[in-house]
């Protein structure tokens, strides 16, 4: 069958549709380094280390000698330490003068050069530059995702959300998770040398910590769709965040209906229809099965996460604003009396409909009563009383209505079609039956009029 691939993107659309439907918010990205390798042609581990191992004139050997030496590269980076540390002090010119300090550990010198390394290759404006993955880059914008999780250094992250505010290392165990709008660094980051997880001694610490990070990320792990960019399956750092969630996420091995791992393929065909889950490997027990997506182009992937988020076009720096500030009067201002608040407002807001609304500059839709009895409908139960299975095929009759009448019903509050609102900021789009009426005539091929 020729068309197998576009049955598979549809099934894909289809299923991410439901899940953000369901869960009703914005997903997380978990971003890896293959991400930073295919958007900044960033080197691998191993590439990075051998980098080091030629940039240092005290390291001698050839790097293979280390990787005789060494099972993994943490512990060659660890060996590294020394040869940095000597280079610094011989020629203090090749280094930030203010490492020079009791401060800094002895591992600061390897830490700065692999930063000033990432720093350098890292693109100021990546969808400006990168012309051949722009489309790509500004689908994943166009996510805007509630938060993005990421173990890599560099700073690409923050030049594409520049909107969202980066929460780096050991910052990450004292932050509000109930915030919105943050890329969580967990490895460190190379805008701080010192708060890179790079050496022996830094994973050892890292993963005697890792416990309360997952218990922080496990809300957005239960409560949000999650899309894994940049990682393999057999990943370690993967398997590592997994292992102590499985449990609570998942009962007895089955599927966990949020999770996607996005897998690059570039030999995809259109006669091909890859898997659809994938088992991940917690350890020498336990396995656990996610969503898996694979794409040889990665822009049709990142609109489907980005067409049918629950909140469009929201300012991410006004929601974090706001939410952390709300989040400080319960939390520490009322208890320590600071502030003064007029509870009488308070109450008649949340005993009126809107009202509460109103105090956080929201309106109401003004009779929501009439809005839910005239479209009750979402695009998918337009499609099931069409007797489809999916979304897809009745959006296909909306283009087709746009085509052959030049009447786009999207487009507009109309007798077919309402984009219920917060503000300015469209939430959800409803559908009454007269939409249904009319679509079954285009599906039967009938003659049709569109009144708008």
């Amino acid at each position: 069958m020729a068309d197998k691939y576009t049955d598979y993107i549809h099934h894909v659309e289809d299923d991410i549709e439901s899940c953000i439907d369901s869960m009703g918010c914005q997903p997380i990205l978990f971003v890896g380094s293959g991400f930073s390798r295919r958007y900044m042609n960033a080197p691998t581990w191993e590439a990075l280390l051998v980098s080091m191992a030629e940039l240092c004139p005290n390291i001698t050997k050839n790097y293979a000698y280390y990787k005789q030496s060494y099972k993994e590269e943490i512990d060659i980076g660890t060996s590294f330490i020394d040869p940095f540390k000597e280079w610094a002090w011989e020629q203090m010119d090749q280094f930030a003068p203010e490492l020079f300090s009791t401060e800094y550990n002895s591992d600061i010198y390897l830490k700065f050069k692999i930063a000033e390394h990432i720093n350098n290759i890292t693109p100021s404006d990546p969808i400006s530059e990168l012309t051949d993955l722009k489309d790509e880059l500004l689908a994943l914008q166009a996510i805007n995702p509630h938060a993005i999780i990421t173990t890599n250094y560099d700073t690409l992250l923050q030049k594409i959300f520049t909107e969202y505010e980066p929460i780096i290392g050991q910052q990450i165990l004292r932050y509000n998770t109930f915030s919105i709008g943050e890329i969580f660094k967990i490895h460190g980051c190379a805008s701080d040398p010192k708060s890179l997880i790079l050496t022996r001694n830094d994973y050892n610490e890292f993963l005697k910590k890792k416990k309360y990070l997952s218990a922080k990320l496990l809300t957005f792990f239960a409560e949000h769709p999650l899309l894994f960019v940049g990682y393999s399956a057999s990943d370690p750092n993967i398997r590592s965040i997994l292992s102590d969630i499985d449990e609570i996420i998942s009962e007895n091995s089955e599927l966990i209906p949020n999770i996607y791992i996005l897998q690059w393929d570039d030999s995809l065909s259109e006669t091909d229809y890859p898997q659809r889950d994938t088992a991940i490997s917690l350890d020498d027990y336990r396995n656990i099965r996610v969503k898996c997506i694979v794409a040889k182009n990665f822009e049709w992937v990142f609109q489907a996460f980005a067409n049918h988020k629950p909140l469009e076009s929201i300012h991410p720096k006004i929601l974090r604003a706001l939410l952390a500030r709300t989040y400080d009067i319960v939390r520490c201002d009322i208890p320590r009396k600071i502030i003064e608040v007029d509870f009488e407002t308070l109450e008649h807001a949340i005993s009126v409909d809107g009202e509460l609304g109103k105090i956080y500059g929201i309106t109401a839709v003004s009779d929501a009563t009439k809005v839910n009895s005239h479209f009750p409908y979402s695009l998918t139960q337009v499609a099931e009383s069409l007797g489809y299975k999916s979304w897809h095929p009745a959006n296909e009759l909306l283009v087709q209505v746009k085509q052959e009448k030049e009447i786009d019903i999207k487009s507009s509050d109309n007798q077919y079609h309402i984009a219920i609102k917060s503000g300015t900021v469209v939430i959800t789009r409803k559908y009454s039956q007269s939409l249904i009426d009319l679509l079954l005539l285009v599906k039967d091929e009938e003659e049709y009029e569109v009144t708008i």
